[in-house]
């Protein structure tokens, strides 16, 4: 169980992510067309698993935007921003915002909160996804991983874009 905060109050996970050097677990989310969004759809590429509670939120918005602004200079990366808000106010969002470098996939309808262990299972946002990065290598493993100290905080990018090297 992995522990992040909500203004000061301490908030739990009901997991650990995965560790450095392990498989990442195979996905299957919601992109914002309804369509499937799997990591099997990413095999040989690197991916950056961008993990938050709700677009409804300042950080969440802010770690969407500013992923999509590193996406568009990372070769060979995806860019994945996951929450359980619902894929139509996924697409709406990024519309909105022009954000097209970043692909959103909703966990609203998979295992994918309880596979990385980031179901927050205490606190006002419990049952969403805490805030945290999962950077995956070509061949799959886990080069890098964050859950923010508090969930109000963005995370690490420069460490997130430092671990594809």
């Amino acid at each position: 169980m992995a522990t992040t905060s909500l203004r000061g109050n301490p908030v739990h996970t009901l997991g650990d992510l995965p560790d450095v050097g392990d498989k990442a677990p195979p996905y299957t989310l919601t992109g914002a067309d309804l369509s499937e969004v799997s990591s099997d759809g990413f095999a040989g590429s690197r991916v950056v698993l961008n993990i938050f509670p709700s677009l409804d939120t300042a950080t969440c918005a802010a770690s969407v935007r500013r992923f999509n602004e590193l996406a568009a200079s990372l070769e060979d990366t995806v860019v994945v921003c996951v929450s359980a808000d619902l894929p139509f106010a996924m697409r709406r969002f990024c519309a909105t915002e022009g954000i097209d470098d970043v692909v959103t996939g909703s966990a609203f309808r998979s295992s994918f909160g309880t596979d990385y262990g980031v179901v927050m299972t205490d606190g006002a946002m419990r049952g969403l996804l805490a805030r945290a990065v999962v950077v995956v290598d070509t061949d799959g493993s886990v080069l890098h991983t964050q859950v923010v100290s508090d969930i109000g905080t963005e995370p690490d990018y420069d460490a997130a874009v430092a671990a594809l090297g």
